[in-house]
């Protein structure tokens, strides 16, 4: 069988783990970047395409961890030439761009993936599952936290037209995860620590979310660019009907569970391994998903929704008041 032929579009820190990932995979990868292409394939042993036509002719697959406002005009080029695409967080700067994309993947019947990685962290994953087995009855409040040292200061991450700041960068992870456990959201208020009407978010900055599910449940999601050396931190906490559930990256048990009578039951959830790369176990399922037709874990849709967050919450930022939002409808790649 001949390796999958991948892509890899960028050439920066996300990049890395990535490549990682294709590396596990065994699959023939090919980069482009306007920095840093050379030294990442020298590094892996990949090869260098010149420019992006030349990547996208010796490819199969293409994986875009660029910043965030090229992902659509890269994503269009892919599908275009009739590749399938895996697409960093997030989709796009804009749901309506989001939209588009998902729109001309389908049109030209090529698969589309946003690379949300968190749900296939094992505590996150296993998390769900608990929650979908009834095991805290129905949800009710939901806490999110994300943090750790700020990006490089003068990087595009910090820059609100480009990167979307911490919450369109960084806290869209848990506004997927938010959606991914408790469902649909109805309203969306944000604060934040630096003005929203700064064009350059300061390099230390804390912004809290309050999301209000269709549901009556409440997720409560904060993230955090903090100083140097500042170590990075996840957790998440879901209060139900019946138990809690509680996982915490910094903890010596990440993950715990209260429930009636759970003394008995050995546990619930596994404890944190690293054994395989959520990274890599991502790109596996995409593959998969490639090669069974299936739908993928993340579907396009998906990667428009955490947007529409987003947009929601910077909109807030601006007014001071709850969003009101309607999103796009959850819909399977089959019913295309």
């Amino acid at each position: 069988m001949k390796p999958l032929r991948v892509g890899l579009i960028g050439a920066g820190g996300i990049s890395r783990v990535h490549a990682d990932g294709w590396l596990a995979l065994d699959a023939d990868v090919t980069v482009f970047s306007h920095e840093g292409a050379d030294a990442l394939a020298a590094e892996y042993g990949f090869a260098v395409a010149p420019d992006l036509d030349s990547l996208l002719s010796a490819c199969d697959l293409v994986d875009i961890v660029t910043s965030t406002t090229s992902h659509g005009p890269l994503a269009h080029a892919a599908i275009r030439a009739g590749k399938h695409v895996i697409c960093e967080k997030p989709l796009a700067g804009t749901a309506a761009e989001a939209r588009e994309i998902v729109v001309a993947a389908r049109e030209a019947g090529v698969r589309l993936f946003p690379a949300h990685v968190v749900r296939f962290f094992p505590d996150y994953v296993a998390m769900r599952e608990q929650l979908v087995a009834g095991r805290i009855g129905e949800p009710a409040v939901l806490r999110f936290l994300r943090g750790g040292e700020a990006p490089r200061t003068g990087s595009w991450f910090h820059v609100e037209a480009e990167g979307g700041g911490i919450i369109r960068d960084q806290m869209i992870h848990d506004l997927d995860q938010a959606l991914w456990i408790a469902g649909d959201v109805v309203r969306v208020y944000a604060v934040r620590s630096a003005p929203a009407a700064d064009a350059v978010a300061p390099d230390a900055v804390t912004a809290h979310v309050v999301l209000t599910h269709a549901s009556g449940a409440v997720s409560h999601v904060q993230g955090t660019w903090g100083p140097p050396g500042l170590q990075f931190r996840t957790s998440a906490d879901l209060a139900g009907s019946l138990g809690t559930l509680s996982i915490d990256s910094t903890a010596h048990s990440p993950s715990r569970i209260e429930l009636p009578g759970s003394a008995a039951s050995g546990g619930y959830l596994p404890p944190q391994t690293n054994a395989v790369s959520p990274y890599t176990a991502e790109l596996r399922a995409f593959v998969g998903a490639i090669a069974s037709g299936e739908d993928a874990a993340v579907t396009p849709v998906d990667g428009v929704r955490a947007v529409q967050l987003a947009e929601a919450a910077a909109a807030s930022l601006i007014t001071g008041q709850p969003v009101e939002v309607a999103l796009d409808p959850i819909e399977t790649e089959h019913a295309r």
